[in-house]
């Protein structure tokens, strides 16, 4: 009998320690925030969301990687408005994706204004528009008010002269350079016929002027010879009409690869259609956090492969 009395008493008392054991175990769990299911299951507890991958080139080839952001819709409600507006780099690619996007989502609409890529970046922040198109990376205060760049294509800024212009030989990067920071002002300097060189340069807002100081310029520079005049909007059409015989300007490749007044000139022996070509530069929508349905749809789409048809068919 005081054997069996002897067993029971070690039973409570391991009973007794066990709760004792767990509960303390809750209690230290509770107070230092651990996460049993983290620690069981290897999970990823970080929010940090991946960079989304970069599209190929805007070359009428479909991007291999496209944007994987937001997934392609199934189905859009009838009566969702996407207003974009931005860069006039991207009109084409705009008006692209507006036709298809309309097209397979019955009684929507994308509503599109191209003013430069400052102006798409302000009008996103005021809430004027869903998405913002622009030509430029975003910069770390633009970021820091929530605002999030989506790589769309990339694209080529293409040097131009005026059809009629008697200068009929390329440039080399440095020959640019001094061309637009006003340090060659004739066009004997590069090889053509002595009369001056008339620059057009974009206003400040453009970003495809703020790609050009990067890329061509290296960070610096415009110049400020009375022979560089700069447009007061960013409008591709009337800066090639300035061209005339002696006039030159940049824009971007897709917008004058197909007109007739103007003609590209080939800087290093390079055109724009080359992959090593140096002014390279990607194209991106940009939303504001937290996002909308229709941006999300939007975005999602763009990243389908009928998105990125709808991109390709964009290609000169």
């Amino acid at each position: 009998m005081s054997q069996k009395n002897e067993t029971g008493t070690l039973i409570a008392a391991l009973v007794i320690t066990v709760v004792i054991l767990a509960g303390g175990f809750w209690w230290f769990t509770r107070q230092s925030g651990m996460n049993l299911g983290g620690l069981m299951g290897g999970e990823n507890n970080s929010t940090q969301n991946p960079s989304p991958p970069t599209q190929s080139a805007y070359s009428g080839t479909p991007a291999a990687n496209p944007n994987t952001t937001f997934p392609p819709p199934q189905t859009v409600p009838s009566g969702t408005v996407v207003r974009i507006a931005g860069s006039t780099s991207m009109v084409q690619i705009n008006q692209a994706l507006k036709q298809a996007f309309e097209q397979q989502f019955q009684g929507t609409t994308v509503e599109t204004q191209a003013g430069g890529s400052d102006k798409g970046i302000l009008a996103l922040l005021t809430g004027s528009v869903d998405i913002a198109a622009i030509s430029r990376p975003l910069t770390s205060q633009e970021q820091s008010q929530g605002l999030v760049a989506v790589p769309v294509a990339k694209d080529a800024i293409a040097i131009v002269v005026g059809e009629e212009n008697p200068f009929q030989r390329g440039l080399t990067q440095t020959q640019v350079q001094q061309i637009f920071q006003g340090q060659i002002t004739n066009w004997s300097q590069v090889g053509g016929d002595s009369a001056p060189i008339r620059v057009i340069n974009r206003p400040p807002v453009s970003g495809t002027r703020q790609a050009f100081q990067e890329l061509v310029l290296n960070g610096g520079q415009f110049g400020t010879t009375p022979n560089i005049v700069t447009m007061q909007r960013d409008a591709t059409t009337p800066i090639l009409r300035e061209l005339g015989t002696n006039g030159i300007s940049y824009a971007t490749y897709a917008q004058v690869a197909d007109q007739q007044t103007v003609r590209i000139v080939s800087v290093d022996g390079l055109t724009p259609q080359a992959a090593n070509y140096p002014y390279q530069r990607e194209l991106y929508y940009v939303y504001k956090e937290p996002t909308t349905p229709q941006v999300q749809a939007f975005l999602g789409y763009v990243g389908s492969p009928q998105g990125q048809s709808a991109i390709a068919a964009t290609n000169p």
